[in-house]
């Protein structure tokens, strides 16, 4: 039963899969809803068909999920690192073993290509991989004190996190979110999308599978209600959001009230940056991965195109060429490399954004319509066709506003002092791009810009060793790197005295 939707999936095909399973996990098993009251239908983009019903979880359910988690924790916690080191790793073993059905399944929940969706399992496990890594590498220092005393300090884990996920990269966020929990001696509970709520359940069974105490990792279902529940509960010592800006403060404000510590990874405007030195065909592949990955569903994706004035001509013939050849269509095919949007709302926003464009003047150069594809099954499906639009100004909504979707928007500029000043001119801060073959120019655009990450000559790569957060209205705390340890434990000091006590009393 636990693995029925998994090991169906080498036959299935678009529109062919349901859901019956009960999408709930604590106490090392699913749990089925206690009430079916408020069930949400969970579409599958590429069709529109409805592939299963998401019943949040009420308060009850949440408490025994978070007592479930704190029971495993405080045995997991008790573990060398070395000892959560083999369970993890066996975990991302597993997830490699089951790359393709764990794509497969991916792919049917959030519309992606299955291309993109086999990268997002690997890197999900290289995560499990590399915090099982550091796991038995956690340590404090000693220092020695006046007259034969000294004092050590401990890293100690936290208890229970809670995990708060998007829908764009399901099973990957989860896996960021728990690895480096796991790996310090935390449990979590995580909360999926209620868009995308199926493949964390996955996840959660395959820890199990792996040997970590029941518990450790649960999966509760739900929307805002269940969020709400999760960042009052008492036993609580972390949230790790990921998510829009104005969720991402409702979060900061519910679990200040218990000044539980927050990680915050919200929305982005990136700009990228293509100077007229460029080697003009990396630039115009880095704008294509900047802006169409996950068909542009992506917070840190470099949606403002600043191109400088010399090469604008050449670079949008080029841009828009490879736009209008990108193949859109059934997400389960190799040949496609653009999907569905995650639902119908999503669509008609992204939608209305180029239609407010054209009002404001912007030139749609391809794209921006509803798509279509030949194939019967998939005419209810959320599809667009990429779209490139020119002639934007900085005080355009499309390029003001995170769009979230797949929208290019190319801006002109002469000088890179001008360049610099209004890639910095936005609330958010998660990522930035420049393309240049002057090093110096490179380095000093990136220590200009105000994001938490900067690629140069490249776009939108993520290993997992790399730190990635924002800055400003983009949120804080990081996720991946060695650093997101500190966000996952805290240190005590202890203080040994060796002789007598020196009083004032």
């Amino acid at each position: 039963m636990a693995q029925s939707t998994l090991d169906s999936m080498p036959g299935a095909s678009t529109g062919t899969v349901v859901v019956t399973e009960p999408l709930n996990f604590w106490g090392g098993k699913r749990v089925k809803p206690r009430q079916e009251k408020n069930a949400e239908p969970v579409f599958e983009p590429a069709t529109g068909r409805v592939l299963c019903q998401m019943v949040p979880c009420g308060a009850e359910e949440v408490d025994e999920a978070i007592q479930s988690a704190y029971a495993a924790y405080q045995k997991w916690s008790k573990m060398a690192g070395m000892e959560r080191a083999r369970v993890m790793l066996e975990a991302a073993r597993i997830i490699r073993e089951r790359r393709e059905k764990i794509a497969k399944l991916e792919v049917i929940n959030n519309g992606k290509s299955i291309i993109e969706a086999l990268v997002d399992i690997d890197i999900a496990w290289q995560s499990i991989e590399y915090y099982a890594g550091l796991a038995g590498t956690l340590a404090g220092q000693h220092i020695q004190l006046p007259g034969g005393a000294f004092a050590y300090t401990r890293r100690e884990p936290l208890g229970v996190c809670v995990g708060i996920g998007a829908w764009n990269y399901p099973f990957q966020i989860a896996s960021w979110k728990s690895a480096p929990a796991l790996a310090c001696g935390n449990a979590m509970v995580y909360k999926p999308s209620p868009m995308a709520p199926v493949t964390a359940v996955i996840l959660a069974e395959i820890y199990k599978e792996a040997g970590v105490p029941d518990g450790l990792f649960c999966v509760v279902q739900g929307g805002a209600e269940t969020g709400s529940l999760l960042c009052h509960h008492p036993k609580v010592a972390k949230v790790s959001f990921t998510g829009s800006v104005p969720t991402g403060k409702k979060v900061m404000e519910m679990s200040a009230k218990s000044v539980k510590q927050v990680t915050l990874e919200l929305g982005g405007k990136s700009p990228l940056i293509i100077f007229k030195d460029c080697e003009l065909e990396n630039a115009v592949k880095g704008a294509l991965m900047a802006n169409f990955l996950t068909q542009g569903e992506v917070c840190c994706n470099g949606t403002r195109v600043f191109v400088q004035r010399e090469i604008m001509p050449q670079f949008l013939e080029e841009v828009v060429k490879r736009t209008k050849a990108i193949p859109v269509g059934d997400p389960l095919l190799e040949s496609t490399r653009m999907g569905a949007l995650i639902s119908k709302p999503q669509l008609e926003k992204v939608l209305g954004f180029v239609s407010q464009a054209k009002k404001e003047g912007a030139r749609v150069l391809c794209g921006g319509d509803p798509f279509v594809p030949s194939d019967p099954k998939l005419k209810g499906g959320y599809f667009m066709s990429p779209c490139v639009l020119d002639n934007c100004r900085d005080d355009m909504t499309c390029v003001k506003e995170e769009i979230f979707g797949p929208v290019m928007s190319v801006l002109p500029f002469d000088t890179e002092e001008e360049v610099i000043k209004r890639a910095n001119n936005t609330t958010f801060g998660l990522a930035s791009g420049v393309f240049t073959r002057d090093i110096s120019r490179a380095h000093r655009v990136a220590a200009s810009m105000e994001a938490g990450t900067c690629f140069i000559n490249n776009y939108n790569i993520s290993p997992i060793e790399l730190p990635f957060g924002g800055y400003k209205m983009s949120g804080f705390g990081r996720e991946n790197g060695q650093v997101t340890i500190e966000y996952y434990s805290q240190l005590k000091t202890v203080v040994v005295e060796m002789g007598d006590v020196e009083s004032l009393f």
